[in-house]
This record gives C-alpha cells, structure tokens and sequence, in this order.
C-alpha cells in the first residue's frame, strides 16, 4: 500500500501536529489574559471574512456549489476533510486531518482511510469511521453529489478503516480524495433529498459552528468541543458584499480582514491604505481562467467559430488590462501556464505562442462556409452570428476581461453581448447549459490534467439541462475521453505523457475551450488582530477563503501584539 500522508500515531505525536497548526497553549492563554505586549489586546476581536457573491440565501448544503456556505467559504469552518493537502504547493506531504492516513494500492485503485479517534461533531456525537463511509456513499449514489467526479465502487467498513474501490486508477486524483469533506450520518441519513436540502443548521466536526444568518452575514462560534488545537480567534463573520468594489473598499477600511477579489494596481489600492498590516498573497500553479464555450449550441458547436474566436482572443491585454498583471498572461497555444508547466508541454508544442491573427480567422470562417455582408459575420442559417458572454455583476475583472472579447469578436463580425447576471443566476446557468459563453477559473492539480479535465473532459458530459460538475461546455470527443480515461489508468510517467500530448493535441486542435490567463490561488489578508497567514516565506496553504485550507487557517492564526 502506498501512503500518501504518514499517520500520526500516539499522544504525543498527534500533540505535535495540533501544535504544528496553529498557536500553543502559552500563546491561548496569553491572548485570554490579554498579555500581549507592543501592542492593544486583540483576543476578543472577531474576523469578518469577505467575498464579492451577494445577494446569498440561506443555505449551508456543502454539496452544493450554489450555497452560500460554498459561495462565502464558511463550510470548510465546518465541515473538514480527510486531509489538509496544498494544491498551491502540491509536492508538500499532505497533513492528517479527519483521516491519519490515507493508503494505497499499487496500482491507486483501492484506498484505505485510518479514521481519527477522539473527534466529535459539533452536537456531541462521536466521529467515526461509518461517517467517512456514509459521506462517501452520498457521492456515489447522487452524481449531482460527486462534484470531484469520482468513479467509486465498492465502500467497506472495518473497524476504523474504511476500504474504497474505484473503477480505475485514482493516481491523479489523489489530492481529490485528500481534501473530500465528510457529514455526519446520523443528520444526514434523515435528509429526504442532499441534492437540494439548504442545511440551515450544519452540524460538523470543524474548529467553528453554525450561530446566525442574519442579512448577508453568516457569523459562527468557536466549537467548544474541537478536538484540534482551539482556534484563538472567538467569532467569524462571513460577509457576501454586492460585487468586487464593496469589498475592496471594506478590505481597505479593514471592515473585512479575509478575502478575495480582483484589485487592480493593488499595492496602491489597497496596500498603500495600511501598510503595516494589509498585506496579499498569490502563489502560482496550474490553474487558469477560461472562456467557457458551449459546444452544445450554435454558433459553438461548429469547430470552425470556436478556432476563429482562439485566433482573436487578445490574452495580452487580458492578462495586463483586466487583470491588472496580476495574473499571468498565456502564451503557450496549448494554455498550459508557463514557466510552471514548461516541463508537461509536448515536444510538439514547446516554443509555439498565442498571436491574434483577424485574417486568419476570417480565412477560417469563410473556408467553413460562412459570409460577411459588410463587417458583419453571416452564419450558414443566413443569420448574423451574435453571442452573449455573461458573469456576475460585480465582478469587475472578469467583466472588464468579456468586454476585451467581445471587442475582439467583433473584428470577426460576431457581435458579442456582455450579460452580467447575479451569482446564483449565473452559476445556475452554466450548470444547466443555459449560456453561449463565460468566464471561468479551473482548478490546479499536480499536473495539467486537471486544468483540462475541468475544462472539456468528456467523462463529466451531461445533456443540457441536467447538472454539469466541470465541461460546463458539454464537449465530446471520442479521441479526449478516451486520452482523459488512458491518462487516469496509466501506471508510469511514460504513460501519462502519451495522454497529455494527445490531450493537448485536442486542445489546440478541437478549442473545446479557450485558455485566458493563468490563474493563482489569492487572497487579502490584514494582521492588524490576526497573523499567522500564509505567506511567501510559509506557504503552508492556499491562502483563499473558500478553499478546504480554511481550517487550517483559522487554527493556525494567533492574536497580533
């Protein structure tokens, strides 16, 4: 068996890694007898935790992306996963969390999960191995559940050990697994539909509890009964402000403390407004924003408009005019961010870049068979060839990114819409397939394969108007599904090369998406109450606050003096 994480066995061991994650009894009781010094005593300050997805309803299903819970980030104060493993930095070993260890078989078809002792959920009951299994359960036998995607056959129960099958090797999706949040079976046992109940009063094994929604604030306790080292921090108070702008000016104020949004010339901005405690961080990966396109419907449906869009998209200015530099511009035509993906680049494909090509492009539409009358694009129905691009309103840079685009498609003579719908809305949308294009991140991984798997891996195809988790786009392609399968199956780096060359050839080639800029994991953070964050001299996790990092986080954070 191959052990991902190494378990932590004995009292004294798991006392290393409690103190590991976050602040000691000396500093506890310092910040309780308010002894700090150099400093005003800061242990009762609570943290307002901001993110720009208001107006949010109720809801606190962490199954759910829709829910503000998902949104806002307050479900992974909750709810905990088997392990706290780093997508920013995916080499570090992963941290046992509910899971002491994690142990695979040769060929990463079957993982057997140590479940902790000692941990009780947040109404008293203890935390146990039939928890990992139940929660695993839920996944497999509701797809709209299984938002990881993973092919689960047989779940056993042995003592503390729970076994898992899967239907072929799970090599990639490790970290996956790692961060799977679990709920506890006796409340949701009793839940007639998980697919659609809001949880309005969640019960987890997590550093904070459920108290009040109130407005657009969530505000959680301290959970008295954690069997981690207890958080110092007493409150948390989840804000869904109403779009980017309300947030930078409650993250310049210090109003808000933690969060996450677009900020252009930040230092000035936002950093410049208190620079001894504002501070950001923004460690790189594999992970990008990418133009949705859905090939379920014209005009994206024809390969010829999607490689016309790809021969105009402007990824210079994207990445200096929307995103304000901050994150990289793609240059590579297979959008696999560089450098930190030059190493997964076909021979093929290294050293070939991006260039907005107008001719080009018009050369090949009109070679497919569609016409101009004047500048504007006549389709093969003998229609105009117009298109909407929609994300939420508020969010400033993926808005400023759409209307870069639609200028670019406009000297192809397609006349692109910008529709900026509120979150729930647009979410809902892209999950159903009601859309023509839009702006989306994917995730990192360990390598590429999950950049592209989000973006138009066929396994996770359903028809319009069923639930979508990733290709959002509804592609299909019988030479990608089967790369995407091979690549999960393969037993030797040599392997998972064959497949990712095949897969970038399908990229390029079939643009079943459109790579924008490269995206980093971020987050603005004040020390001004609270220090501890992730930083480049720790990056000891991903520093976003929706992110299965959180609990992490919050135990690691101690009070400024």
């Amino acid at each position: 068996m191959r052990r991902i994480a190494p378990a932590v066995v004995g009292a004294a061991a798991l006392a290393l890694v409690v103190a590991g994650c976050g602040g000691g009894d000396a500093d506890n009781n310092a910040a309780k007898n308010n002894t700090s010094t150099g400093g005003a005593a800061t242990s009762n300050q609570p943290l307002t935790v901001g993110m720009p997805n208001g107006p949010v309803t109720n809801n606190s299903n962490p199954f759910l992306n829709t829910s503000a819970g998902a949104m806002i980030g307050y479900k992974w104060a909750i709810y905990e996963p088997l392990m706290q493993a780093n997508d920013t930095r995916p080499a570090n070993k992963y941290i046992p969390w509910l899971a002491t260890a994690i142990d695979w078989n040769a060929d990463y078809t079957q993982a057997k999960i140590t479940a902790r002792d000692g941990v009780k959920w947040s109404d008293g009951q203890a935390f146990t191995a039939e928890d990992i299994a139940y929660s695993l359960q839920l996944r497999k036998d509701n797809d709209a559940l299984n938002t990881e995607g993973l092919k689960y056959k047989d779940i056993k129960v042995d003592g503390n050990v729970v076994t898992v099958d899967f239907d072929g090797s799970q090599y990639i999706n490790t970290l996956k697994i790692a961060q799977l949040f679990i709920v506890p079976k006796h409340i949701w046992e009793k839940i007639t539909d998980p697919t659609k109940d809001p949880v309005t009063t969640p019960v987890g094994t997590g550093p904070y509890v459920f108290k009040s929604f109130e407005g657009q604030t969530i505000t959680l306790d301290k959970n008295p009964s954690y069997w981690g080292d207890k958080p110092s921090i007493p409150e948390l108070r989840y804000t869904a402000y109403k779009g980017n702008d309300a947030l930078i000016t409650a993250l310049q104020t210090g109003e808000a403390q933690w969060g996450w949004t677009f900020i252009p010339n930040i230092d000035e901005v936002y950093k410049s407004k208190d620079p001894a405690h504002n501070t950001y961080f923004f460690p790189a990966g594999l992970g990008i924003d990418q133009l949705i396109l859905n090939t379920a419907k014209a005009p994206f449906n024809d390969v010829a408009v999607r490689r016309a869009v790809n021969q105009v998209l402007d990824r210079a200015k994207a990445s200096k005019i929307a995103e304000s530099g901050i994150f990289p511009e793609l240059t590579s035509v297979t959008a696999i961010p560089t450098p930190a993906g030059d190493s997964f680049i076909s021979d093929k494909y290294k050293g070939q870049t991006y260039k907005v090509d107008v001719e080009g492009a018009k050369k090949t539409l009109t070679d497919a068979g569609y016409k101009y009358q004047g500048d504007k694009l006549i389709g093969k129905d003998g229609k105009p060839v117009s298109i909407t691009l929609q994300d939420p309103s508020g969010w400033n840079d993926y808005i400023t990114s759409l209307q870069l685009i639609s200028d670019s498609l406009k000297t192809i003579g397609i006349t692109a819409k910008v529709s900026t719908p509120n979150v729930d809305t647009w979410t809902e949308n892209l999950n159903v397939g009601n859309f023509d294009a839009a702006l989306h991140w994917t995730n990192g991984g360990i390598t590429p394969y999950e950049m592209y798997s989000n973006m138009f891996d066929p396994n996770y195809y359903v028809p319009v108007g069923k639930t979508a988790v990733w290709n959002y786009g509804r592609f299909q392609n019988d030479d990608a599904k089967k790369a995407f399968s091979d690549y999960l199956a393969a037993t030797d780096d040599a392997g998972r090369k064959t497949a990712l060359d095949t897969l970038q050839d399908v990229y390029v080639d079939q643009v079943p998406a459109l790579g924008v800029d490269a995206r980093p994991a971020g987050a603005e953070m004040s020390t001004k109450y609270w220090t501890g964050w992730p930083s480049d001299d720790d990056a000891y996790a991903n520093p976003q606050p929706t992110v299965p990092n959180v609990a992490l986080i919050l135990t690691k954070l101690k009070p400024a003096s």
